[in-house]
């Protein structure tokens, strides 16, 4: 492998991140003593929100340690954590750090059999199970989780508990105070004894036999994490933070981290049909979200406002195309000529404020990761006054490797922005982005030889194509392994197509690129079904079903036109010849989707394979 020489970022002088604290249950410890009184969470109860000061957290993160203490749990041992993103999984896994011991993280979604290899691989002592449907998946096979002694669970309403073996929530709770009351420094002691080595999380991602692989992270990936974000003082602790992501995830689990450091409040609430009415009651200044989220923003207020036509859609057109151009003057360090600003501030009056407003009113910027963000959906954004800046990093690289910053001149739309300080960057000469820094997981749970494969004097091997432009913006344009090539010997990169159908297409939903080995590219095309039911309703469809709608030939007749444009801007051998639109949208749920909302390119088109297959037996278009 060739180490080119390593690339120098154009940057501001930052605070130095070498000082920090030994351990996340150190940086949870200092976080209560500096602010006890300052709220830390809010979460839903009821028909109306609830929240937690930093003291009150720590009081009951306590209590949970000292009652995984009381069932047995050594340092470094593994507790895990079977649930959607609610309170209890925030409490819990602060509760594993300062227990001293090792959080395992299990999508609420994930498969029994997948749980099972999940608890077991990791040798997890305790799960925390958020209910009856969680605990049933472990004990569909209980006779293959031998070190699994006690199953904790959130909600307990038909559970059959014993005390020990199968205990509440509140059980534990209880549990641990009476430990406390016995043993005042339990868990304080815990904490002392950690060190940044100490085994702090093991997040398991997809390995390449199909069974997932454990990425484990030390505490000091975290502690540098939040230092090293702190560091570029893109958040301070007036911020408030909205949290739907799951927990199970890196970002999400990053995300969490960064209040500890830096003392901000976080709403938690991980229904996502329940984002948008959230976001306009608690008014959160920032969000991190994967595209998905702001693509179907942007192609719900786009499609209602062009559906409604007339002097509403040309003033909002208007106001947009006004907003557009102070955004491109202010990122290119000019300053809007006194005509403009009249325009803007008429605009924003009458037009950019009421999308904001949908927002909260109050967002100074959003966070996206997990995949690309469509360069014209993030300008479209920062034009009524929302930035979305993006992020990049890994499960294996603890989340936040690169972002872009918040101010003029600190993002470029099309890039993942610049490192953390700390965390350095090469490319291959086959293109592939490797990551070095205090961020990078030491290695793969049980794997040695997969850790040989992906990590070299230091180096982590993303599996990511990237570049790096001459201030030092790093550009990731698809995953190593799903560029392709046709038969006619060009190579094509399909994440960069499907995300900029995106921008194109306001009734999409999700574009899969095809064409390994084939002659010409297909697809497979998803509609929105928020987005396209407004879309039948103004073409004599009203009330006809998601199927009916996506499968009628005006529907094929819209798509075409976008595909076509879509085209317009490929080479020859990129462009989509053949595509079929599916009767479904893809989900989390049908295993189509990440739960972070990502492709799972493999799964879907193998899934889709006769359908593909029938769009090469027919001549190409074009």
């Amino acid at each position: 492998m060739a180490h080119p020489q390593a690339v120098h970022e154009e940057q501001p002088e930052y605070t130095r991140i070498e000082e920090r604290p030994a351990s996340v249950g150190h940086l949870f410890r200092d976080r209560v003593a500096a602010t006890p009184q300052s709220e830390a969470f809010r979460y839903p109860d009821g028909s109306g929100w609830s929240s937690l000061t930093w003291a009150a957290t720590a009081e009951r993160a306590y209590a949970l340690a000292a009652g995984l203490v009381d069932l047995g749990v050594e340092p470094e041992q593994r507790v895990a954590l079977a649930s959607s993103t609610r309170l209890e999984w925030v409490l819990s896994d602060l509760a594993v750090m300062c227990a001293g011991a090792a959080t395992t993280t299990i999508y609420p979604t994930t498969l029994s059999e997948d749980t099972a290899y999940i608890v077991a691989d990791s040798d997890s002592r305790v799960v925390i199970a958020e209910d009856a449907s969680q605990l049933a998946k472990l004990e569909q096979h209980r006779d293959r989780l031998p070190a699994l002694a006690h199953v904790v669970v959130i909600d307990g309403d038909g559970v059959d508990t014993d005390g020990d073996r199968v205990l509440t929530f509140a059980e534990l709770e209880r549990r641990g105070r009476e430990r406390l009351a016995a043993e005042a420094r339990v868990v304080d002691d815990r904490i002392d004894a950690l060190t940044p080595e100490h085994l702090a999380t093991i997040i398991y991602t997809s390995g390449t036999t199909g069974r997932p692989k454990g990425v484990r992270l030390p505490h000091s990936a975290w502690t540098y994490e939040a230092a090293g974000v702190d560091s570029i003082q893109i958040l301070g602790p007036d911020d408030l933070q909205y949290l739907w992501l799951p927990l199970a995830h890196v970002f999400g689990k990053v995300l969490l981290v960064l209040p500890l450091q830096i003392g901000f409040a976080t709403v938690v609430d991980g229904r996502v049909d329940k984002i948008v009415e959230n976001l306009g009651q608690v008014k959160p200044t920032f969000m991190g979200a994967a595209p998905r989220i702001f693509e179907k923003a942007y192609g719900r207020i786009t499609t209602m406002v062009a559906e409604e036509g007339g002097i509403k859609a040309k003033l909002f057109d208007w106001g947009t195309g006004v907003g557009r151009q102070v955004a491109d003057a202010r990122r290119e360090g000019r300053t809007p000529g006194p005509a403009l600003r009249m325009q803007h501030a008429l605009a924003d009056r009458l037009v950019l404020h009421k999308v904001r407003e949908r927002f909260g009113g109050r967002i100074r910027f959003f966070i996206s990761g997990s995949a690309a963000l469509n360069t014209d959906v993030a300008r479209w954004f920062e034009a009524v006054g929302l930035l979305i800046i993006e992020g990049y990093g890994l499960t294996e690289t603890s989340a936040a490797s690169f972002v872009n910053r918040p101010h003029p001149g600190g993002y470029r739309f099309g890039t993942v922005g610049w490192p953390l300080p700390g965390t350095e960057v090469r490319i291959a000469d086959d293109g592939e982005v490797l990551v070095r820094g205090p961020g990078v997981t030491p290695g793969y749970h049980g794997l040695e030889e997969e850790t040989q494969r992906s990590l070299e004097e230091g180096w982590f091997h993303t599996g990511d194509i990237g570049q790096v432009d001459e201030r030092g913006f790093l550009s990731i344009t698809d995953r190593k392994k799903d560029l392709f090539k046709t038969s006619g010997g060009k190579y094509v990169a399909p994440s960069v197509i499907e995300s900029r159908f995106k921008g194109i297409c306001p009734y999409a939903s999700q574009l899969v690129v095809e064409g390994d080995g084939r002659n010409y590219v297909t697809a497979l095309i998803t509609l929105d079904p928020d987005a396209i039911q407004g879309w039948a309703e103004h073409h004599g469809m009203a009330g006809r079903s998601y199927r009916e709608i996506v499968t009628s030939p005006e529907a094929r007749e819209m798509v075409q036109r976008y595909v076509d444009e879509l085209n317009a801007g490929l080479n020859r051998w990129e462009q989509v010849k053949q595509f079929v639109i599916l009767e479904h949208d893809l989900t989390v749920e049908e295993g189509d989707l990440t739960p972070s909302m990502k492709l799972k390119r493999r799964t879907v088109t193998q899934k889709y394979r006769d359908q593909l297959d029938r769009l090469y037996q027919a001549q190409p278009q074009g």
